[in-house]
């Protein structure tokens, strides 16, 4: 499959270039998506780590939206954050409760253009994660 001088021919090497261009490009989607996936995924847990050992409600939504943001931010991903007290909303910071931290992006493909907008498509990401405040702590 060579030619007279000892090269592969030049169909080979178009052919080469042809087929590597679509499996960079599939690669570099796949790190994006786990990139987002492990931004998500350690962004729920920190927000909901941090909920859980505030003093009181309303600080705590501040550290678990910064404690998110920060971990977010390491990935450079932009994602939603939603806080939800269980039982019931009114319970938190009480005694058997827990927080249940969410978490959720659309990762884009990568490089595409902004000027097709954001209908283009993407990988939708999300986590979700639990943190019982505990039965023996008192209630704050």
């Amino acid at each position: 499959m060579r030619d007279e001088r000892g090269s592969a021919p030049v169909e080979l090497v178009w052919l080469t270039i042809l087929l590597l261009v679509p499996f960079v490009y599939v690669m570099l989607a796949v790190f994006d998506a786990q990139r987002a996936a492990y931004a998500v995924s350690s962004a729920s847990k920190a927000a909901a780590r941090a909920y859980v050992q505030a003093p009181d409600t309303v600080t705590a939504a501040q550290r678990a939206q910064r404690a998110a943001a920060v971990a977010l931010g390491d990935q450079r991903v932009q994602a939603d954050v939603e806080v939800v007290c269980l039982p019931t909303p009114s319970s938190c910071l009480q005694p058997g409760s827990s927080v249940r931290v969410s978490v959720s992006t659309v990762q884009p493909l990568p490089l595409t253009p902004s000027v097709l907008g954001d209908q283009v498509g993407g990988v939708a990401v999300d986590s979700s994660h639990v943190e019982p405040y505990g039965s023996f702590r008192e209630g704050r």
